[in-house]
C-alpha cells in the first residue's frame, strides 16, 4: 500500500512537471510568434518611412522634382493590395511562418537593391516591387501572432502589434537624424537589410500556427472560393480599410516634408518631432487596443477617429512648431 501511494505521488509529480513544461513551451511559442510578427511590421514601416525622410535628398540625387519622389511613394502604396492578395493566398495555403520568412527575405533583397539605385527609373521600379512586400507583411504577421495568443489578450496585443509600425517610423527618424548626415542615403536602405536579417533570425524561432494546421486550405482555389462566398463582408472590410488608410497615410507620410517646406523646420527638428508623435502613436495603439478588449472593437475605432478629428486644428494648422508637435503627438 505504502509503495503504491509513493508511486502514485511520483506519477502525479511527473504529470505536474510535464504540464508545466508544456505550458512553458506554449508561452515561449506565443512570445516567439508575436516577436517575429512585431519585428516584421517594424521592418515594413521602416522601409517605407525611410523614403518619407528622403524626399528632398532623393530629388537632388536623381535630379528630378520632389513631386516624382512623392509619385514613388504613391506607387509603393498602390502596389500593396497586389502584395496583400498574393501573400495572403500563400499564407492560407502554405502556412504563416513560412510565408513570413519569405516576405522578410523579399524585404532584405529589395532594401539592398533600393540602396544601389543608380537612377530614378531604377528606384521607381524597385519601389513598386518593394511595395508588394509591404502589402504582404501585415496580413501574415497578424495571422501568425493573433492565432498564437490567448483570445482574452487579443485586443491589447493587437494594439502592441500595431505599435510596431510606429517603432519602425521612429527607427527611420533616428536614421534620418544620425545615419543620413554621416553615411548618406544609401546606408538608410542598407540598414533596413540589417534589420531584416534580425527579423529573419527571430522568425526561425516562431512556430507554425496551430489554427492554420487545423484549418489548412487544400488549394488556392479553395481559398478564393471562401472569399467568393463571403464577398459582401470582404468588400465591406476592404472599403472600410481604404478610408482608414486615407486617414493614416494621407496624413503622416508627407508630414516631415510639410514641417520642412511650410514651417522651415530643420532636418534634426523634423526627426525629433517624428519620434515624439510616434511615441504618441504607440501610446494610442496600446490604449485603444486595451479599450477594444473591454468596450468592443467598433467603439475603440470610433473613439480613436473622433480624437484624431478633434486635434486637426493643432497638428495641421498650428502656428508654431510646439503646437504642431503637441497636436501630432
Amino acid at each position: 500500500m505504502v509503495a503504491g501511494r509513493r508511486k502514485l505521488k511520483t506519477d502525479w509529480e511527473e504529470l505536474g512537471n510535464l504540464m508545466a513544461e508544456v505550458a512553458q513551451s506554449a508561452r515561449r511559442n506565443q512570445v516567439n510568434a508575436f516577436a517575429a510578427s512585431f519585428m516584421g511590421w517594424t521592418l515594413d514601416a521602416y522601409g517605407f518611412f525611410v523614403v518619407v525622410f528622403l524626399v528632398g535628398t532623393l530629388s537632388t540625387a536623381f535630379h528630378v522634382g520632389k513631386a516624382l519622389i512623392i509619385v514613388t511613394l504613391t506607387a509603393m502604396l498602390a502596389a500593396r493590395p497586389v502584395g496583400a492578395f498574393v501573400f495572403g493566398l500563400l499564407t492560407d495555403r502554405y502556412g504563416r511562418r513560412a510565408v513570413l520568412m519569405l516576405n522578410v527575405s523579399y524585404f532584405i533583397l529589395m532594401e539592398l537593391l533600393l540602396g544601389f539605385s543608380s537612377s530614378y527609373k531604377f528606384f521607381l521600379i524597385a519601389g513598386v516591387i518593394y511595395g508588394m512586400g509591404f502589402g504582404g507583411m501585415w496580413g501574415v504577421g497578424a495571422s501568425l501572432s493573433m492565432e498564437a495568443v490567448p483570445q482574452r489578450w487579443r485586443g491589447l496585443l493587437s494594439g502592441v502589434l500595431q505599435s510596431g509600425y510606429s517603432v519602425g517610423y521612429i527607427i527611420a527618424a533616428i536614421a534620418a537624424r544620425f545615419v543620413l548626415p554621416t553615411l548618406g542615403w544609401r546606408w538608410m536602405f542598407w540598414m533596413g537589410g540589417i534589420l531584416g536579417l534580425v527579423t529573419l533570425l527571430v522568425s526561425f524561432g516562431a512556430p507554425e500556427s496551430e489554427a492554420w494546421k487545423q484549418h489548412r486550405a487544400p488549394s488556392m482555389v479553395a481559398v478564393l472560393r471562401i472569399v467568393g462566398q463571403e464577398w459582401k463582408q470582404f468588400a465591406y472590410l476592404v472599403f472600410m480599410m481604404v478610408f482608414m488608410m486615407f486617414l493614416s497615410h494621407g496624413t503622416q507620410d508627407l508630414y516631415p516634408d510639410f514641417l520642412r517646406s511650410t514651417h522651415g523646420a530643420s532636418n534634426s527638428a523634423v526627426a525629433y518631432i517624428a519620434i515624439l508623435f510616434n511615441i504618441g502613436a504607440i501610446v494610442g495603439a496600446i490604449l485603444f487596443g486595451a479599450l477594444s478588449q473591454r468596450l468592443g472593437r467598433r467603439f475603440a475605432m470610433v473613439g480613436a477617429l473622433v480624437l484624431s478629428i478633434a486635434v486637426i486644428p493643432w497638428w495641421a494648422f498650428g502656428g508654431t512648431l510646439a503646437t504642431l508637435t503637441v497636436g501630432a503627438f
